[in-house]
């Protein structure tokens, strides 16, 4: 088994606005990463199992990265991941006041992409790709 470090030529990067509430930035975090998990099936890596063969959910196979930005920021962002395609999800400000996925699609559905208050974005892809429609993101402290 080597021990060489592994370094991936891919970034899942997460982008917050810069406004939001502690307890918004950790549940925004975690609805944006669970799309890349459940439709890029590359980023999962195997499951875990400790000493006692306790099996436990497999994760993601590289770290996550969370920035931080701007609304305006968010907005660019956004357009520059669609443009290059890149797989992201997105989590609207409207959200917050949606109790179910139903609704949280809904909710998504009825604003058009131009207007869409994004308060998170989630984007995985070639790490170049990533970096480039993070411009002008910091990383979060």
């Amino acid at each position: 088994m080597s021990t060489e470090p592994i370094r991936f030529d891919t970034k899942i990067a997460v982008l917050l606005r810069e406004d939001l509430e502690p307890w918004q930035r950790l549940n925004v975090t975690a609805f944006l990463v669970s799309g890349l998990g459940t439709t890029v099936p590359e980023v999962t890596g195997e499951r875990y199992e400790d000493a006692d063969g306790v099996s436990y959910l497999p994760m993601f196979r590289q770290p996550v990265l969370v920035f931080e930005g701007t609304k305006e920021t968010l907005k660019a962002a956004h357009g520059r991941a669609l443009n290059r395609a890149l797989p992201c999800a997105v989590f609207t400000a409207d959200l917050f006041a949606t109790g179910n996925d139903r609704d949280n699609r809904a909710a998504v559905r009825a604003v058009p992409t131009a207007d869409l208050d994004l308060v998170g974005l989630a984007v995985y892809g070639p790490r170049s790709g990533v970096d480039k429609v993070l411009k002008g993101a910091r990383m979060h402290p």
